[in-house]
């Protein structure tokens, strides 16, 4: 079949999500306009044509839709296709999609978890790099105790928004990103 994607309604805006036939190959969430998702799907997966997906996508898009009207969802029988993504990122995916709703980790916590202490630029590219947001949900992920920032993965909506949808209690501060420049500019430093 090769890919396929498509586009669908939710709570917040017109998401997108693209498949192969080994599962889902990203999530795209809701830019400020329709034509701007699909641009940035089409960006990321040229060779998928609009079609109608398969029984797996729609239990991953059915997810979707729940979580962003702030209902409980599942993702456990969504696959999920790790073609061309390193082992270190799937093992972070995999983390992350252990992770329960509400609550909320902490980059050095997850390389603690996955016993490479000191991996808080890997884990936060990983991170950055997650084309299965909420699927895989690196909004659980917090640095320095808080958030406020859009991530450049999530289309326009925040990371705070996705939190206060599963009932967290986010506070202020330090977001991944403002963690990952940090990171960024003092290698720059050296």
């Amino acid at each position: 079949m090769g890919r396929g994607y498509t586009i669908f309604d939710t709570a917040i805006g017109r998401c997108g999500i693209a498949w192969s036939d080994a599962g889902v190959v990203g999530v795209q969430l809701p830019e400020a306009r329709e034509i701007e998702t699909r641009r940035r799907l089409f960006k990321q997966f040229p060779e998928a044509r609009e079609l109608r997906p398969p029984e797996n996508t729609e239990l991953a898009i059915e997810g979707i839709v729940l979580m962003l009207r702030g209902q409980q969802a599942e993702f456990a029988d969504a696959s999920l296709d790790m073609t061309g993504i390193t082992p270190f990122n799937q093992r972070v995916y995999d983390y992350l999609r252990r992770i329960p709703r509400g609550e909320m980790r902490k980059p050095d916590e997850i390389a603690a978890s996955l016993h490479v202490t000191g991996a808080l630029y890997s884990v936060a590219q990983a991170l950055t790099r997650n084309p299965f947001p909420l699927i895989v949900p690196c909004h659980r992920v917090l640095a320095g105790g808080g958030i406020d920032r859009i991530s450049p993965n999530w289309g326009a909506i925040s990371q705070r928004r996705l939190l206060s949808l599963e009932g967290a209690a986010p506070q202020t501060g330090l977001t991944l990103f403002d963690a990952l420049l940090k990171v960024d500019h003092s290698r720059a430093a050296h």
